[in-house]
């Protein structure tokens, strides 16, 4: 029989992707796979049931999720649609593997072999199945684009009758995906742009935007091409160069985040309060606690006239493509499971262990597997 592939609609409030893109289904069913979307699931991103005329609709999730073979989400499966999936089927998706981890006992006792997204090695091999690379590309770019929403000036210089209106000051904080892609878009609306990351190895690529590289001598690169923590007498290095920076600067967007850790706390109240009023924060780390002491997740805080917005899930922000891209990064992934039109997950391919989380009624990941054991003693 040939494979069921299932794609439910997601219930996190206001998530406007889909896990599949209708070209993307269209590819799939050529190569003789059965395609089920839930009725509606498309419907915020653009896409109609009837768009989906190579897959099969179903209303109902029980009965979706019942007989799926492979189950492809954005969002975490909830309790609710664990205990709905089919025992012994396939799980790929975002995961939160460092959050609520009682849930993959969950899908350990229904032998699902459940896939994070997240945990795909960043490895040159696995670079088109990259998800997490692909939307922060599309957080970094909406990033800038909210900052110069609630900015009330203009980010380029324009020259008119009334006098000339100088360019807008952007600090970058994080030089990884979302932030080069925030150096880009800054630069393309026509601000002057800083930059800063403590893994030196990025200033060549932030320079070859065109932004200024802010170096404080610290390096600091870590494993999986993140950045390690600094140590107190770095952190007070930092805080004391970046300090002149952050007063400078009309809009700054920080982008730095360790996955499974708060977010680095590297803007003080003190370096907020020495910025001038009218200015704007956009921390794309509030999810994780965020990179200036006074975010909020999903609030703007007014502080002394400057502005501190912490958005949270920005890349559904721009649902069309970012479902576009993340539904190329799972065709990628599904092109390496599935062999001969049989699921084959092979332990010994970096890409698939690396990233399985519960397989075969166990815990694969040694990581979860100890947080899990340390949590039960």
């Amino acid at each position: 029989m040939a494979i069921q592939i299932c794609v439910p609609k997601e219930v996190r409030k206001d998530e406007q992707r889909v896990a599949l893109v209708p070209d993307t289904v269209k590819r799939l069913a050529t190569e003789g796979l059965l395609i089920n979307i839930q009725s509606g699931a498309g419907e915020l991103v653009g896409y109609t049931d009837a768009d989906y005329e190579n897959a099969s609709i179903v209303a109902d999730s029980k009965e979706l999720l019942g007989k799926a073979d492979i189950t492809l989400m954005v969002n975490p499966a909830t309790s609710e649609q664990i205990e709905q999936l089919k025992d012994g089927s396939v799980l790929i998706g975002y995961m939160d593997p460092h959050a609520d981890l009682q849930r993959f006992n969950q899908l350990k006792n229904k032998n699902i072999s459940a896939f994070s997204m997240e945990l795909i090695p960043r490895i040159s091999r696995a670079q088109a199945m990259d998800a997490l690379s692909s939307q922060a590309s599309i957080a970094g770019y909406k990033a800038v684009l909210l900052a110069a929403n609630i900015l009330g000036k203009f980010f380029p210089m324009l020259t008119t009758a009334a006098g000339t209106i100088r360019p807008s000051k952007v600090l970058i904080i994080g030089a990884g995906v979302a932030g080069l892609q925030a150096i880009a878009t800054a630069r393309r609306l026509g601000a002057i742009v800083e930059a800063y990351d403590v893994r030196a190895a990025t200033k060549e690529q932030v320079e070859s935007l065109g932004a200024k590289f802010v170096d404080i001598e610290i390096k600091a690169e870590g494993d999986g091409g993140y950045a390690r923590e600094l140590s107190e007498e770095e952190k007070q290095q930092q805080q004391e160069i970046l300090a002149k920076h952050v007063a400078a600067a009309d809009v700054i967007i920080t982008t730095a985040a360790i996955p499974g850790r708060s977010s680095p706390r590297i803007i003080s109240t003190a370096m907020v309060e020495g910025m001038r009023g009218g200015s704007v924060i956009v921390d794309l780390a509030a999810e994780g606690g965020g990179n200036c002491e006074l975010t909020k997740a999903d609030e703007t805080v007014l502080h002394q006239g400057v502005k501190i917005y912490g958005p949270v899930n920005v890349p559904s922000m721009v649902g069309n493509h970012a479902s576009e891209m993340y539904s190329k990064n799972l065709l990628n992934f599904l092109e390496l499971l599935i062999q001969d039109g049989v699921i084959n997950i092979d332990l010994e391919d970096e890409i698939i262990s690396g990233s399985l989380i519960t397989h075969a009624g166990a815990i694969h990941h040694a990581g979860i597997e100890a947080q899990l054991s340390k949590g039960a003693s």
